[in-house]
């Protein structure tokens, strides 16, 4: 038997609706990172102007130890960054800078958490379909030489193109589903993705204003000693 009459045999057992139950079970687990998601980034982008407003307080009377306690009670990305960057604030503004690109960095690892999945399977789903109604074919030109094979038999001929028709029917519909999968995967990641580029974006509102003052501060210390 050669390979090829190896692997017809394989996908004529199993059939495509494995395929479906794979897709079924793609998606559910596209919608459970969907909901996660939406919920993790629900607060992430809290009002800026407003913790903008309440750290330049803080820092124009050199409260660094209550604007850090501020931007801790906040559960927006910015705050955490800016955070990390007042906390070293004593050792200058570049060591602040640094800490606030490195916390950048964790936060973007932490918003980018499933993305890729969502973004893989809006890419693959349909070639995904595509297999199963590549094997629904493959059966379906099996129930067309079935029924050539008896000769003769117009009944025989007749029910064989009925299954073909059959086969042909059910094979699209994995095409169809996985084209459904894919298409609300593609939205909520593309949704996601420019949620966090604006949320990074937004960052730099309070990060630009720790460097600020921090700068403004190393000058002046620097303006003393001299």
């Amino acid at each position: 038997m050669s390979t090829v009459e190896i692997v017809k045999g394989f996908f004529l057992q199993f059939g495509s609706s494995w395929v479906l139950w794979l897709l079924l079970a793609l998606s559910i687990g596209s919608l459970a990172i969907v909901v996660e998601r939406a919920l993790f980034f629900r607060g992430r982008g809290e009002n800026l102007r407003g913790i903008a407003e309440k750290l330049d307080a803080s820092l124009q009377t050199g409260e660094f130890a209550g604007a850090i306690q501020m931007l801790q009670s906040h559960r927006s990305v910015a705050a955490s960054i800016a955070s990390a960057g007042l906390r070293l604030a004593p050792r200058g503004a570049a060591a602040a800078d640094k800490a606030m690109q490195s916390a950048a960095a964790l936060e973007r690892s932490r918003l980018e958490r499933g993305l890729a999945f969502l973004g893989t399977l809006g890419n693959n789903a349909p070639f995904i379909g595509l297999f199963g109604t590549v094997i629904g074919v493959i059966e379906a030109f099996e129930h067309l030489g079935a029924g050539h094979a008896g000769e003769g038999a117009n009944t025989a001929t007749t029910l064989a193109s009925q299954a073909v028709m059959s086969s042909i029917a059910e094979a699209l519909v994995a095409t169809a589903v996985g084209i459904l999968v894919a298409l609300p995967a593609v939205a909520a990641n593309n949704y996601f993705q420019r949620r966090l580029t604006s949320i990074l974006d937004g960052a730099d509102v309070l990060t630009n204003l720790v460097l600020a003052y921090l700068s403004d501060k190393s000058a002046l210390v620097a303006k003393e000693a001299a």
